[in-house]
């Protein structure tokens, strides 16, 4: 499997909020549920915004590994698809290399449902960026639940990604799945508690 050093951030201005982690950081473009920051923080403790990108030439999709919808999600999930002309908009996180076990688990990767992609974003001052990112295996096309649908578009307006992307997140259609989502619940605690220390 491709292994992903660590990211040089080199010309991108001052200004940008990163911290720094010694020597080595990775930057990570999340387009999915981690674009919230609540999520990915739940596993990633050390995750810091480092600046909104896009992603030329791919398209946002939602499917399922060999058409298994997600356990976690109770539906399909996000994924990346060289599209030309197309993009996909989201957030870098600059993390700590120990927290990249955790992040390819919650990825799935030694299951092989995702696997780690290295992609060329543009921030919005127009500077390129080497990100890690993830990109779904052997999916099948299919709905999102509307909790992970949910989670997706709140990490778009905490984040404010472009007002256009978010509507077309907003019309994403979902399974109707209403279930219990335990992660869900995680998340939306971690939501109050952000809002109880404010």
């Amino acid at each position: 499997m491709e292994t992903f050093k660590h990211c040089t951030l080199t010309g991108l201005g001052e200004g940008l909020d990163f911290q720094s982690f010694g020597n080595e950081s990775i930057s990570y473009f999340a387009y999915g549920s981690n674009l919230l920051r609540e999520r990915i923080m739940l596993r990633n403790p050390s995750a810091v915004f480092l600046t909104l990108a896009q992603l030329l030439d791919y398209k946002l999709a939602f499917g399922s590994h060999h058409g298994k919808p997600s356990s976690n999600w109770h539906g399909s999930t996000a994924t990346i698809i060289h599209s030309p002309g197309d993009e996909v908009w989201g957030v870098v996180w600059r993390m700590s290399p120990t927290d990249l076990p955790s992040l390819d688990r919650q990825e799935g990767v030694e299951q092989g449902i995702y696997i780690p992609i290295e992609v060329t974003v543009q921030t919005q001052e127009g500077k390129t960026l080497k990100s890690r990112s993830y990109q779904m295996t052997d999916y099948v096309l299919g709905l999102p639940s509307p909790q992970y649908k949910k989670v997706i578009c709140m990490g778009a307006k905490q984040n404010g990604l472009p007002v256009d992307y978010q509507k077309k997140l907003d019309s994403i259609q979902t399974n109707d799945y209403a279930g219990p989502v335990p992660v869900f619940d995680e998340i939306e605690a971690a939501l109050s508690e952000n809002e109880i220390t404010k």
